[in-house]
Protein backbone atom coordinates (compact mmCIF):
# COMPACT_ATOMS: atom_id res chain seq x y z
CA UNK A 1 0.00 0.00 0.00
CA UNK A 2 3.06 2.70 0.52
CA UNK A 3 4.41 1.43 -2.75
CA UNK A 4 1.14 2.39 -4.23
CA UNK A 5 1.10 5.40 -2.61
CA UNK A 6 4.61 6.85 -3.10
CA UNK A 7 4.45 5.59 -6.89
CA UNK A 8 0.95 7.57 -7.64
CA UNK A 9 1.10 10.78 -6.21
CA UNK A 10 -2.12 11.74 -7.80
CA UNK A 11 -3.78 8.30 -6.10
CA UNK A 12 -5.68 10.08 -2.28
CA UNK A 13 -7.17 8.80 0.45
CA UNK A 14 -10.19 9.52 2.30
CA UNK A 15 -7.38 9.67 5.56
CA UNK A 16 -5.09 12.27 3.19
CA UNK A 17 -7.40 14.47 2.36
CA UNK A 18 -8.94 15.22 6.04
CA UNK A 19 -5.33 15.78 6.71
CA UNK A 20 -4.36 18.26 4.00
CA UNK A 21 -7.80 19.98 4.67
CA UNK A 22 -7.12 20.29 8.47
CA UNK A 23 -3.79 21.79 7.48
CA UNK A 24 -4.72 24.57 5.23
CA UNK A 25 -7.93 25.55 7.86
CA UNK A 26 -5.20 26.55 10.45
CA UNK A 27 -3.11 27.63 8.28
CA UNK A 28 -5.68 30.38 6.89
CA UNK A 29 -6.86 30.87 10.55
CA UNK A 30 -3.03 31.90 11.74
CA UNK A 31 -3.15 34.33 9.08
CA UNK A 32 -2.57 38.14 10.67
CA UNK A 33 -5.12 39.90 11.28
CA UNK A 34 -7.16 36.89 12.57
CA UNK A 35 -8.38 36.77 16.45
CA UNK A 36 -7.93 32.96 17.40
CA UNK A 37 -9.49 31.60 20.51
CA UNK A 38 -8.08 28.33 22.19
CA UNK A 39 -10.88 26.14 22.80
CA UNK A 40 -11.40 25.98 26.88
CA UNK A 41 -13.22 23.14 28.42
CA UNK A 42 -16.20 23.70 30.95
CA UNK A 43 -13.93 22.87 34.18
CA UNK A 44 -11.93 26.08 33.76
CA UNK A 45 -14.91 28.53 33.83
CA UNK A 46 -15.36 29.91 37.26
CA UNK A 47 -18.82 29.30 39.49
CA UNK A 48 -21.74 31.44 37.89
CA UNK A 49 -19.71 32.23 34.69
CA UNK A 50 -18.23 35.85 34.88
CA UNK A 51 -20.39 37.49 37.72
CA UNK A 52 -18.61 38.31 40.32
CA UNK A 53 -18.22 36.40 44.30
CA UNK A 54 -18.54 38.42 47.19
CA UNK A 55 -15.13 37.95 48.84
CA UNK A 56 -16.35 38.34 52.85
CA UNK A 57 -18.63 35.68 52.69
CA UNK A 58 -16.73 34.14 55.43
CA UNK A 59 -16.33 37.22 57.67
CA UNK A 60 -18.49 36.60 60.71
CA UNK A 61 -19.06 39.89 61.99
CA UNK A 62 -21.74 41.31 60.20
CA UNK A 63 -20.57 44.99 59.69
CA UNK A 64 -17.07 44.06 58.49
CA UNK A 65 -18.64 42.05 56.26
CA UNK A 66 -21.19 44.90 54.89
CA UNK A 67 -18.12 46.99 55.47
CA UNK A 68 -19.16 49.48 57.51
CA UNK A 69 -18.36 50.67 61.49
CA UNK A 70 -20.34 49.43 64.22
CA UNK A 71 -21.43 53.27 64.76
CA UNK A 72 -22.89 53.52 61.33
CA UNK A 73 -26.13 55.03 60.72
CA UNK A 74 -29.24 53.29 59.68
CA UNK A 75 -28.90 55.20 56.37
CA UNK A 76 -25.47 53.83 56.01
CA UNK A 77 -26.46 50.01 56.81
CA UNK A 78 -29.39 50.40 53.90
CA UNK A 79 -26.39 52.08 51.27
CA UNK A 80 -24.10 49.68 51.49
CA UNK A 81 -26.56 46.63 51.59
CA UNK A 82 -28.04 47.93 48.47
CA UNK A 83 -24.46 48.97 46.78
CA UNK A 84 -23.39 44.82 47.18
CA UNK A 85 -26.35 43.41 46.14
CA UNK A 86 -26.54 45.23 43.19
CA UNK A 87 -22.51 44.64 42.64
CA UNK A 88 -22.66 41.30 43.19
CA UNK A 89 -26.27 40.45 41.72
CA UNK A 90 -26.71 37.34 40.04
CA UNK A 91 -24.50 35.15 42.55
CA UNK A 92 -26.56 33.55 44.63
CA UNK A 93 -24.25 32.81 47.92
CA UNK A 94 -22.69 36.15 47.66
CA UNK A 95 -26.59 37.80 47.77
CA UNK A 96 -27.43 35.20 50.83
CA UNK A 97 -24.40 36.44 53.19
CA UNK A 98 -25.11 39.78 52.24
CA UNK A 99 -29.02 39.46 53.45
CA UNK A 100 -27.76 37.33 56.15
CA UNK A 101 -25.41 40.41 57.32
CA UNK A 102 -27.86 43.03 56.92
CA UNK A 103 -30.76 40.77 58.87
CA UNK A 104 -28.66 40.68 62.08
CA UNK A 105 -27.42 43.91 62.10
CA UNK A 106 -31.21 45.25 61.85
CA UNK A 107 -32.22 42.32 65.08
CA UNK A 108 -29.09 43.96 67.19
CA UNK A 109 -30.65 47.31 66.30
CA UNK A 110 -34.14 46.41 67.11
CA UNK A 111 -32.91 44.76 70.67
CA UNK A 112 -31.34 47.16 71.52
CA UNK A 113 -34.13 49.70 70.97
CA UNK A 114 -36.62 47.89 73.17
CA UNK A 115 -34.05 47.27 75.65
CA UNK A 116 -33.34 51.48 75.66
CA UNK A 117 -37.33 52.00 75.81
CA UNK A 118 -37.25 48.94 78.71
CA UNK A 119 -34.65 50.76 80.97
CA UNK A 120 -36.51 54.16 80.17
CA UNK A 121 -39.57 52.94 81.61
CA UNK A 122 -37.74 51.33 84.68
CA UNK A 123 -36.23 54.96 85.58
CA UNK A 124 -39.19 56.66 85.49
CA UNK A 125 -40.73 53.96 87.39
CA UNK A 126 -38.03 54.07 89.79
CA UNK A 127 -37.87 57.88 90.08
CA UNK A 128 -41.80 57.82 90.83
CA UNK A 129 -40.93 55.23 93.77
CA UNK A 130 -38.51 57.67 94.84
CA UNK A 131 -40.88 61.24 94.70
CA UNK A 132 -41.80 62.72 97.66
CA UNK A 133 -45.39 61.76 99.06
CA UNK A 134 -47.08 64.64 97.45
CA UNK A 135 -45.80 63.97 94.41
CA UNK A 136 -47.04 60.41 94.55
CA UNK A 137 -50.62 61.80 95.61
CA UNK A 138 -50.57 63.80 92.38
CA UNK A 139 -49.45 61.28 89.87
CA UNK A 140 -51.95 59.20 91.09
CA UNK A 141 -54.66 61.01 89.56
CA UNK A 142 -52.85 61.03 85.85
CA UNK A 143 -52.94 58.19 83.47
CA UNK A 144 -51.82 57.72 79.85
CA UNK A 145 -54.35 56.83 77.60
CA UNK A 146 -54.17 55.09 74.29
CA UNK A 147 -52.45 56.85 71.92
CA UNK A 148 -55.93 56.80 69.34
CA UNK A 149 -57.85 58.28 72.38
CA UNK A 150 -55.19 60.97 73.17
CA UNK A 151 -55.20 62.13 69.13
CA UNK A 152 -59.54 61.96 68.59
CA UNK A 153 -59.74 64.61 71.66
CA UNK A 154 -57.11 66.13 70.37
CA UNK A 155 -58.37 66.50 66.85
CA UNK A 156 -61.73 67.76 68.50
CA UNK A 157 -60.53 70.74 70.82
CA UNK A 158 -58.40 71.60 67.77
CA UNK A 159 -61.34 71.88 65.90
CA UNK A 160 -63.60 74.01 68.66
CA UNK A 161 -60.09 76.18 68.85
CA UNK A 162 -60.00 76.72 64.61
CA UNK A 163 -64.05 77.41 64.69
CA UNK A 164 -63.43 80.23 67.32
CA UNK A 165 -61.23 81.84 65.57
CA UNK A 166 -62.79 81.59 61.96
CA UNK A 167 -65.51 83.67 63.44
CA UNK A 168 -63.55 86.06 65.62
CA UNK A 169 -65.36 88.96 63.81
CA UNK A 170 -68.86 87.76 64.34
CA UNK A 171 -68.83 87.00 67.70
CA UNK A 172 -67.68 85.70 70.71
CA UNK A 173 -66.47 82.08 71.29
CA UNK A 174 -69.53 81.12 74.08
CA UNK A 175 -70.80 78.45 71.82
CA UNK A 176 -67.81 76.82 71.07
CA UNK A 177 -66.55 77.10 74.78
CA UNK A 178 -70.13 75.35 75.98
CA UNK A 179 -69.93 72.39 73.73
CA UNK A 180 -66.16 71.97 74.73
CA UNK A 181 -67.07 71.79 78.25
CA UNK A 182 -70.12 70.07 77.79
CA UNK A 183 -67.82 66.95 75.62
CA UNK A 184 -65.37 67.79 78.61
CA UNK A 185 -67.81 66.40 81.12
CA UNK A 186 -68.78 63.42 78.95
CA UNK A 187 -65.36 62.06 78.35
CA UNK A 188 -64.97 62.36 82.13
CA UNK A 189 -68.16 60.62 83.00
CA UNK A 190 -67.43 57.78 80.75
CA UNK A 191 -63.86 57.32 82.17
CA UNK A 192 -64.73 57.96 85.93
CA UNK A 193 -68.42 56.26 85.73
CA UNK A 194 -69.19 59.13 88.24
CA UNK A 195 -71.17 62.24 86.99
CA UNK A 196 -70.60 64.80 89.90
CA UNK A 197 -66.91 64.15 89.18
CA UNK A 198 -66.97 64.57 85.73
CA UNK A 199 -68.75 67.90 86.73
CA UNK A 200 -66.13 69.04 89.25
CA UNK A 201 -63.41 68.27 86.83
CA UNK A 202 -64.85 70.01 83.64
CA UNK A 203 -65.31 73.91 85.61
CA UNK A 204 -62.60 73.06 87.53
CA UNK A 205 -60.69 72.74 84.44
CA UNK A 206 -62.38 75.75 82.62
CA UNK A 207 -61.97 78.19 85.65
CA UNK A 208 -58.14 77.43 85.93
CA UNK A 209 -58.19 77.91 82.15
CA UNK A 210 -59.84 80.80 82.12
CA UNK A 211 -57.72 82.56 85.00
CA UNK A 212 -54.25 81.74 83.60
CA UNK A 213 -55.21 82.82 80.15
CA UNK A 214 -56.19 85.86 81.89
CA UNK A 215 -53.21 86.47 82.87
CA UNK A 216 -50.77 84.83 80.01
CA UNK A 217 -52.50 86.79 76.77
CA UNK A 218 -51.46 90.70 77.84
CA UNK A 219 -48.11 89.36 78.17
CA UNK A 220 -48.27 88.38 74.43
CA UNK A 221 -47.03 91.58 72.38
CA UNK A 222 -49.32 93.04 70.08
CA UNK A 223 -47.93 92.66 66.76
CA UNK A 224 -47.92 88.91 67.42
CA UNK A 225 -52.04 89.39 67.38
CA UNK A 226 -54.16 89.54 64.65
CA UNK A 227 -57.02 92.95 64.97
CA UNK A 228 -59.84 90.57 65.42
CA UNK A 229 -58.09 88.31 68.14
CA UNK A 230 -60.11 89.76 71.35
CA UNK A 231 -59.14 89.01 74.89
CA UNK A 232 -62.26 86.97 75.18
CA UNK A 233 -60.77 84.67 71.94
CA UNK A 234 -57.20 84.02 73.23
CA UNK A 235 -58.48 83.37 76.76
CA UNK A 236 -60.88 80.47 75.30
CA UNK A 237 -58.52 78.90 73.40
CA UNK A 238 -56.21 78.66 76.90
CA UNK A 239 -59.01 76.89 78.19
CA UNK A 240 -59.60 74.10 75.29
CA UNK A 241 -55.76 73.58 76.12
CA UNK A 242 -56.87 72.90 80.02
CA UNK A 243 -59.83 71.28 79.12
CA UNK A 244 -58.47 68.67 76.18
CA UNK A 245 -55.60 67.93 79.70
CA UNK A 246 -57.86 67.33 82.04
CA UNK A 247 -60.68 64.93 80.15
CA UNK A 248 -58.35 63.03 78.35
CA UNK A 249 -55.21 62.58 81.50
CA UNK A 250 -56.92 63.07 84.72
CA UNK A 251 -58.74 60.07 85.90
Amino acid sequence: MATLLLSSPNLSSPFLGKKLCSRENTEKLLQPGLNVRSPRCAVDTPYGGNIPIFPRTKVWDPYKRLGITTDASEEEVWSSRNFLLEQYAGHERSEESIEAAFEKILMASFRHRKKTKINLKSRLKKQVEESPPWVKNLLSFVELPPAEVIFRRLFLFAFMGGWSVMNSAEGGPAFQVAVSLAACIYFLNEKTKSLARAFIIGFGALATGWICGSFMVPMIPSFLLQPTWTLELLTSLVVYVFLFLACTFLK
